[in-house]
C-alpha cells in the first residue's frame, strides 16, 4: 500500500509487525526474564499468561515445559489458565488447557 492511500495513524505507526516483536522482547521476554526480584516460578507463569491470552499454543508448549520444570504444577497452570479465559476467552483457554494437558501427561 502506498502512502498515499494509508490513513493518517497506518502513516505514524508504518510497518506495525517490527514494532510489535521488539515490545515483546523488549518488554516481555526481554524485562520478565531479567528481573532478578522474580522468581523462576513467576517468570514462568507471566510467560506463560501471556502466550495464553495472545492464543500462541505452538509457543506456549515450550514455555509450559519450562513452566513444569520451574515447579509449577498441572493445577496451578489450569487455574490460571481458567481465570485467563475471561480476557482471553474461552477458546483460546481450553486450547491452552489442552496443551497443558499434553505437557503434564507426557
Amino acid at each position: 500500500m502506498s502512502n498515499s492511500h494509508q490513513t493518517r495513524a497506518q502513516q505514524l505507526i508504518g510497518d506495525f509487525a517490527p514494532k510489535l516483536v521488539d515490545l515483546t522482547d523488549n518488554v516481555l521476554f526481554g524485562d520478565v526474564w531479567e528481573r532478578s526480584e522474580l522468581s523462576p516460578r513467576d517468570r514462568s507463569l507471566i510467560t506463560v499468561a501471556s502466550l495464553v491470552t495472545s492464543g500462541s499454543t505452538d509457543q506456549l508448549r515450550g514455555h509450559l515445559v519450562r513452566a513444569k520444570a520451574n515447579g509449577l504444577t498441572e493445577t496451578e497452570l489450569k487455574e490460571a489458565i481458567i481465570h485467563l479465559a475471561f480476557y482471553a476467552g474461552w477458546p483460546k483457554a481450553m486450547s491452552a488447557i489442552t496443551v497443558t494437558r499434553e505437557i503434564f501427561t507426557a
